[in-house]
C-alpha cells in the first residue's frame, strides 16, 4: 500500500486537546500518561480468575496493557451480550489506538473481493479464509498466510479513508469499537496473537491517520525502506510489532505531542497547524472499546465451535449507523452466516462432507481441494454457482427456520428474499475473472423459479461435452432433476457471457415487437418449455465453457445456427425474450388487436409484480432497520387513491369476481 494521505480540512479554530481521565500536571493540565507494567498486575489476577473471562493469561496481558486506566479493569462488571446461539461476554473500556489492530477483512468490501472460488483467482488477491474457533478460548484463530492478511488490513484502511472521512481528532471516538482477541496460525515469525475490531475499522484507520511516527520511532525493517522524517502509520506495522514494543511506540507519540503543545505559541499559521495536529494526535490516541472475553454456547457439548458464528452475528447489528452496508456487502454477511448456520446445525451433511460443502459454498480458502470432495470438477465455475442455488433452495422446517433467522424475517421464505444470498455466493466464482456489474444487475431480477425450491434436485459433475449431451437427453425426457440442472446451468452461461440481461428499455425497438420482461429465472424457466428452449441452453453452456458465443435456435430447420454477425450480447438478450414471449418461430408482421390487447394485458401484470416487489422492498428494509413507525397519512394518501382507481378502472373490463357458494 503507498502512502497515499487523504485530502485534509483546515478545523475552525486551534484544536482542543479532549482529557480522557482525572490526571492532571503540575500545570494543572490534562497529560496522558501511560500506566507502568506494575499497575496491570492486579487486573490480569482479576481477569484471569474470573469465570465468564476464556482467555489464556497471554491474551488477558494484551486487554490489560493497551489499557488508559488498567487500575480500573480490577473488579469491572462483565456484561452478557445475547446472541442466537449462546452469550458473548464483553468489558466495556478505554484502550490506547495503537495497541489494538483493524478488522482482518473489511466486510464492507465482501461483494468487491476476489475469492478463491474463482479458478482463474490463483496468485491473485483474494479474499481471506473464514476463521476457524479456538478449541477452549473465546479466540478466533486466523489461518490465513500473513503476508496475506497485513496485505488485507493496509488495503481496507487505505480504502476507508478515501470512502468514509471521519473527525476522529478534532474530538474523540465517542462510539465504542467491538473487540476480539485472534490468533494466526500461518509460519511468519510475527507475533502470534492481537487485539482486532470487529467492526470501527473507520473510526480506527482515521486514529492511526492522526498520528505521525517520527524516523527511529518503527523498526526499519517493518517499513521496507530507510524511514522518512515521519511515517504514516499503517495497520501492518502495528501488527508485526510486539505488544512491548506497542506501548513504546504509544509513549513516544504522547511525549513528542504533548511537548509540541508546551512550546511557547508564535501565533503563526504554521505554528497553529503544528499545534493543532498535535492537539488531534492526543484526541486519536485512545479509543471507547467494548471486548469480547468469553462466549457460553446454549449447547456446552458444542464448546467454541460456534463463537465465530456468534461474533459474525454481530456485524449486521452494527452497521445500521451513518453509513449501513450496502446490499451487495449486506447479502454477502448474510450468505455467510446463513451456510455457516448450516454447517454448525449439521445441515450441509456429515463430516468431512459438511466442512467440504461449507469451504465450497462460501468459497474462501481451499475451494478445488473441497469442490473434489464433493465430486465436482473446481476448474467449472458455473457448477459451483448451481451447487449455491442448490443449497440454498431447500425447504425443510429446519433449514427455513434459520435462514429466516439469519434474515431477519418472520416472513415466508418466498424466492425474492432468497435470492439475494445466492446471487453474492454465486458471483463469487466469477469475481477475479470477469466483470460482475451486468451479471449482478441481470441476477438481481431474480435467478430462481419456483419449482427449483418444490422439487428435489441436485448438482452432478457435469464436466463435459459428452454429459452435458446426456443431461439434455433426460431433460427432454421430463426427468425433474435434469431439467433443473440444465436450467440453472444454463441461464449461468447466458448471464455471465453476458446474452442473458436485465431486460433493457430499447429492447422493443430492437426486435420490433413486445418481449418479456420478467426476471432471468422466469425467462429460463420459460425456455425449458418451449421448442428449441432445452437445446438452447444446453449449447450455451458448452460453449460459453469453451469461450465462444452461444448459438441461435433456428425454428424452422429446427437446428441451432450461430448467432447474425452484428448481433450483440444486448441483441441476443432482446431476441430471446422475444422469443420467450411469442415463440421462435414468430415473425415481426403486424399484430391483430387482440393479440396487442393480451400483450398491453401482460405489460400492466408485469407492472404489477415490480409495484409488489418494491412495496416487499420496503417492507423488508423496516424490518431490516427495526421502523415500527406507521408512515403518515400525507404521504401515502395518493397511493392508496391510485390504487383504489386502478381497481375501478379493472373492473370496469373484468368479469366479476366469482361467488363460492
Amino acid at each position: 500500500m503507498s502512502d497515499i494521505l487523504t485530502p485534509e480540512h483546515e478545523p475552525d479554530g486551534e484544536i482542543a486537546v479532549i482529557p480522557v481521565t482525572d490526571f492532571r500536571n503540575a500545570a494543572d493540565q490534562f497529560e496522558h500518561r501511560l500506566p507502568p507494567l506494575s499497575a496491570t498486575t492486579r487486573a490480569e489476577e482479576y481477569l484471569t480468575d474470573h469465570p465468564d473471562v476464556h482467555l489464556s493469561l497471554k491474551q488477558v496481558r494484551r486487554l490489560v496493557q493497551g489499557a488508559v486506566e488498567p487500575g480500573q479493569l480490577e473488579g469491572i462488571r462483565i456484561e452478557r451480550h445475547r446472541v442466537e446461539t449462546g452469550w458473548l461476554m464483553v468489558m466495556t473500556y478505554r484502550v490506547y489506538s495503537p495497541m489494538i489492530s483493524l478488522a482482518i477483512e473489511n466486510d464492507r468490501l465482501l461483494a468487491e473481493a476476489s475469492y478463491a472460488a474463482d479458478p482463474h483467482a490463483a496468485g491473485g488477491r483474494k479474499a481471506l479464509a473464514m476463521p476457524e474457533p479456538h478449541i477452549t478460548d473465546a479466540v478466533l484463530v486466523h489461518t490465513a498466510d500473513y503476508n496475506d492478511i497485513l496485505e488485507s488490513v493496509d488495503r481496507s484502511a487505505q480504502r476507508v479513508l478515501i470512502d468514509n472521512p471521519q473527525e476522529v481528532g478534532e474530538r474523540l471516538v465517542e462510539r465504542p469499537l467491538m473487540l476480539v482477541p485472534s490468533t494466526f496460525t500461518s509460519d511468519h515469525g510475527q507475533p502470534t496473537d492481537d487485539l482486532t475490531a470487529v467492526d470501527g475499522n473507520c473510526r480506527l484507520s482515521y486514529c492511526y491517520h492522526r498520528i505521525p511516527v517520527q524516523r527511529g520511532w518503527l523498526d526499519d525493517s517493518l517499513i521496507g525502506a530507510p524511514s522518512k522524517e515521519t511515517v504514516r502509520l499503517r495497520p501492518s506495522h502495528l501488527m508485526r510489532m510486539s505488544l512491548h514494543a506497542r506501548r513504546e511506540l504509544v509513549r513516544k507519540a504522547v511525549k513528542a505531542a504533548h511537548k509540541r503543545l508546551a512550546a511557547p505559541r508564535t501565533g503563526t499559521s504554521a505554528d497553529i497547524k503544528a499545534r493543532n495536529q498535535a492537539a488531534m494526535t492526543l484526541n486519536a490516541m485512545t479509543v471507547p472499546v467494548q471486548a469480547i472475553v468469553g462466549y457460553r454456547d446454549d449447547d456446552p457439548h458444542r464448546g467454541m465451535q460456534r463463537f465465530p458464528t456468534a461474533v459474525r452475528a454481530l456485524l449486521m447489528r452494527m452497521n445500521v449507523g451513518g453509513k449501513p452496508f450496502n446490499s451487495g456487502a449486506r447479502n454477502a454477511v448474510r450468505a455467510e452466516e446463513i451456510i455457516s448456520g448450516l454447517y454448525d446445525e449439521g445441515l450441509l451433511g456429515p463430516e468431512p462432507q459438511g466442512q467440504g460443502m461449507r469451504d465450497a459454498l462460501i468459497g474462501r480458502g481451499d475451494v478445488a481441494a473441497a469442490m473434489k470432495g464433493l465430486g465436482l470438477d473446481p476448474a467449472l465455475p458455473d457448477l459451483r454457482f448451481a451447487l449455491v442455488m442448490q443449497q440454498l433452495t431447500q425447504k425443510s422446517t429446519r433449514f427455513n427456520a434459520l435462514v429466516r433467522h439469519k434474515m431477519q424475517t418472520d416472513g415466508n421464505l418466498v424466492i425474492s428474499r432468497r435470492n439475494g444470498p445466492i446471487v453474492e455466493l454465486g458471483l463469487r466464482s466469477y469475481s477475479a475473472s470477469r466483470e460482475t456489474k451486468s451479471p449482478r444487475t441481470a441476477l438481481d431480477t431474480g435467478c430462481l423459479w419456483q419449482d427449483l425450491v418444490n422439487e428435489s434436485w441436485v448438482v452432478e459433475n457435469v464436466d463435459t461435452d459428452e454429459k452435458v449431451d446426456k443431461l439434455l437427453a433426460r431433460a427432454q425426457e421430463k426427468k425433474t432433476g435434469a431439467v433443473l440442472l440444465l436450467g440453472a446451468l444454463g441461464m449461468i452461461s447466458l448471464v455471465m457471457s453476458g446474452h442473458l440481461l436485465a431486460a433493457a428499455g430499447s429492447a422493443e425497438a430492437v426486435v420490433g415487437t413486445t418481449i418479456d420482461r420478467s426476471s432471468v429465472g422466469s425467462i429460463v424457466q420459460k425456455l425449458l418449455t418451449q421448442e428449441g428452449g432445452p437445446q438452447l441452453l444446453a449449447d450455451a453452456i458448452k460453449r460459453v465453457r469453451a469461450g465462444q458465443a452461444p448459438r441461435w435456435w433456428d425454428a424452422e430447420a429446427e437446428e441451432l445456427v450461430d448467432q447474425p454477425e452484428s448481433w450483440k450480447g444486448s441483441t441476443f438478450n432482446a431476441n430471446l425474450r422475444r422469443a420467450v414471449r411469442h415463440g421462435f418461430k414468430a415473425k415481426n408482421r403486424n399484430r391483430t388487436p387482440a393479440e396487442l390487447e393480451a400483450d398491453a394485458l401482460t405489460t400492466f401484470q408485469e407492472k404489477l409484480r415490480t409495484s409488489v416487489d418494491k412495496l416487499r422492498d420496503l417492507i423488508d428494509l423496516r424490518e431490516q432497520h427495526g421502523t415500527t413507525d406507521r408512515l403518515r397519512w400525507s404521504e401515502v394518501e395518493a397511493s392508496f387513491s391510485q390504487l383504489e382507481y386502478l381497481a375501478d378502472d379493472l373492473r370496469l373490463i373484468a368479469e366479476p369476481k366469482p361467488r363460492n357458494r
